[in-house]
């Protein structure tokens, strides 16, 4: 059996890859910082209700995407690996991916819902929005840890394959932030150091989404080679 899972549509790997690809411009919701900044004071603070959601809406959404594609992206090589008789050479690449895409189910599991993180940064008078920044920067941590690896592992097949994909991102990777730090800077800023919280908060979701887009543009490029040859 391959190590990977099984849909429960009736949709091929090849079509799900498509999909989750296309949908990418749904869920990857970028922010620009001084435009939601001036929002924010046009509406004299309302608007930073809907950067909250936003905020833990793409991480949920990009993460449950981003785990479909990478599933179909594996469940796609494996019929190619096995129409090739690749299977046991790349049996340990696929089990290793396998393996890292249960980090990518495990974040889908915790509790996320944004409609209820806005609820509660309402009724907590702004402080849940503290929490929430802290559980969002954990998640992508984790996130970008475990697709790191994922896509390392599928670079590798799909070069095998004949596909070879574009060399991943060189980067130094993401570190979390130093939760003590911006708690007592925000306190000892009257809370104005919140501004460029949260602005880190926006710039890392972007950064990281920006750069998934080339590693997935050379996959879905993959892909379709593979189909046509």
């Amino acid at each position: 059996m391959p190590p990977v899972a099984t849909p429960p549509s009736g949709e091929g790997p090849s079509q799900r890859l498509r999909i989750a690809w296309q949908q990418r411009h749904e869920s990857d919701y970028i922010f620009r910082f001084w435009t939601a900044l001036g929002w924010c004071l046009l509406t004299g603070g309302v608007y930073v209700l809907y950067i909250q959601y936003q905020l833990v809406r793409r991480s949920r959404d990009h993460n449950r995407r981003r785990l479909e594609e990478l599933d179909a992206a594996a469940a796609f090589a494996w019929d190619q690996a096995q129409a090739r008789g690749l299977t046991e050479e790349l049996r340990p690449n696929f089990q290793r991916a396998s393996d890292r895409r249960r980090v990518l189910g495990e974040l889908t599991t915790a509790f996320r819902d944004p409609v209820l993180w806005v609820a509660l940064a309402v009724v907590s008078g702004g402080l849940a929005q503290y929490v929430a920044w802290i559980l969002l920067d954990g998640d992508l941590v984790r996130h970008a840890e475990a697709e790191r690896e994922i896509e390392c592992d599928l670079a590798e097949i799909y070069a095998r394959l004949g596909r070879p994909i574009t060399v991943l991102d060189p980067s130094p990777r993401k570190q979390r932030h130093n939760v003590a730090g911006r708690i007592i800077a925000t306190l000892a800023s009257g809370g104005f150091y919140a501004i460029w919280w949260m602005r880190d908060v926006m710039i890392d979701g972007n950064t990281h989404f920006e750069s998934n887009w080339r590693f997935e543009d050379d996959l879905a490029r993959a892909s379709q080679a593979l189909m046509i040859a």
